[in-house]
């Protein structure tokens, strides 16, 4: 099964495409699902879905991501992305392979199956959030789905330990682009301008007192502004200026309290400087919260045979199967990458990004595992 699992993971890494762009990865897990006897129904315009139907009245299902990132690979593997400026660096070539493990390693137990089961290969988590897609057009209930898993590849814990947390585990993420607009002069008659510079700079500064001074010191939170521009030449008043941002907490109340609080500062130095300032707060993903019984379940079945992290306190992270977490309880986990040894160091989204192919074998290990502890297959 290794090498199996490490074919898929190869074939797949060669081809990395980003959000709603997958169509060779698409063709490839259509190959391989109907080379297994799959007939897998099409989702979205890049999505596929295996339904087992053991005529039950539940179904338990099991999520993969399939798009990639627009980074320019590091790794020196000699199955290096064969697409120049894409690169797997999130892991999903091993969340693809592992689920295609399952629906293989199903192929030949469908007989045995006492829940139905549902395997998802969903594109876009990366950008807009292709789970919300897949709910939205009634997926989950046409299948009744009642519980519903997934993992991912995480480098901060050692290979060999999964990872997770019952309730809260990763935040709600929204992006933020803000625009200022004012009035363009020569550099030297300042005063027949309207810097946009110098009026998003004082907007960032007022912005971080919005963690510390909006909001409750004991609601996590971050506001972070990544990137920022502004001006064309070096001796002109700059006419505009733009900074895009994430903003993140685990309560949409908080959430929209640091939105208003934004919009409230520009409205003031819109009053102050006579300039336009927009502050669009972009639709995100939902925080990740673990259904606690369901975590309850899911560690009572896994501790015997693997070593696991609870965290202490949930991540600043954020994941679009928190989506799935509103349609039927869900636990979402962490698969140790980590080893100082072979060099496998490097964070997610790293052009280095990189891990042993043990680790598929062990996120393998952990669905067949639930499956059977869970009561979805006779044993």
């Amino acid at each position: 099964m290794n090498n199996l699992l490490q074919t898929f993971r190869e074939d797949l890494h060669k081809i990395p495409e980003t959000s709603y762009t997958e169509f060779k990865t698409k063709a490839y897990l259509l190959k391989q699902l109907k080379a297994m006897g799959y007939e897998p129904i099409e989702i979205l315009e890049t999505g596929l879905l295996v339904y087992l139907d053991a005529k039950a009245d539940k179904t338990i299902a099991f999520r993969t991501d399939i798009d990639a990132l627009p980074v320019t690979e590091e790794t020196g593997v000699s199955f290096v992305s064969e697409h120049p400026g894409n690169m797997h660096a999130c892991g999903h070539d091993g969340h693809m392979s592992m689920l295609l493990g399952f629906a293989d390693y199903l192929k030949d137990k469908q007989h045995l199956l006492r829940k139905n089961i549902l395997l998802i290969f969903q594109p876009a988590e990366e950008s807009i959030g292709g789970a919300k897609r897949i709910v939205d057009a009634g997926t989950f209930a046409k299948y009744n789905v009642a519980q519903v898993f997934g993992i991912h590849l995480f480098p901060e814990l050692p290979e060999g330990t999964i990872g997770s947390r019952p309730g809260p585990f990763m935040a709600m993420a929204n992006e933020i682009d803000v625009t200022v607009t004012g009035r363009s002069a020569h550099g030297a008659m300042p005063h027949l301008g309207v810097d946009a510079n110098i009026i998003l700079a004082k907007l960032l500064l007022d912005f971080q007192t919005i963690q510390t001074r909006f909001v409750s010191p004991l609601q996590p939170t971050i506001l972070t502004f990544g990137r920022i521009e502004g001006g064309s030449v070096r001796n002109a008043i700059s006419d505009q200026a733009v900074m895009k941002g994430t903003m993140r907490s685990f309560d949409e109340a908080t959430q929209h309290k640091m939105s208003e609080a934004m919009r409230t500062f520009a409205r003031q130095y819109e009053t102050l400087y006579d300039c336009t300032i927009n502050v669009e707060v972009k639709d995100g993903y939902l925080p990740v919260i673990n259904d606690p019984e369901l975590y309850q379940t899911w560690h009572q079945a896994l501790r015997d045979n693997y070593h696991i992290h609870e965290f202490a306190d949930p991540l600043m992270i954020a994941e679009d199967f928190s989506f799935y977490q509103r349609a039927a309880a869900g636990v979402f986990y962490y698969v140790g990458t980590r080893n100082e040894e072979l060099g496998y160091i490097h964070s997610l989204h790293h052009p280095k990004f990189n891990f042993h192919p043990r680790v598929l074998e062990h996120g393998l290990s952990t669905y067949i595992t639930l499956l059977e502890k869970l009561g979805g297959i006779h044993e």
